[in-house]
């Protein structure tokens, strides 16, 4: 019988792999979509390059967010003792 602990972490780790994934989307969207022109005809919030601010400034703030909302409502806190006999785990 495979540890239950173990389905956890597969869930977990899948979840860490599509956000690291919608991230680096986001990232090379708006850094190559909007950085992708001419230097003279960039447009600038804060003083920043609009790539520059949507790619890296927001996109760490809404990802900080997503994360947040995935390890509150999907992560499972699995003690890392094994199996006693005839104690459920999860």
């Amino acid at each position: 019988m495979e540890d239950k602990r173990f389905k956890v972490a597969k869930k977990e780790a899948l979840i860490g792999i599509v956000l690291v994934i919608i991230n680096f989307i986001w990232w090379f969207g708006f850094a190559y979509g909007f950085g992708s022109g001419d230097p003279a005809e960039y447009k600038y919030i804060f003083g920043l390059p609009e790539w520059f601010f949507y790619s890296c400034v927001l996109g760490f703030i809404v990802m900080s967010i997503v994360v947040t909302f995935a390890v509150k409502f999907f992560f499972t806190d699995v003690p890392f003792e094994g199996d006693k006999e005839g104690e459920d785990i999860l």
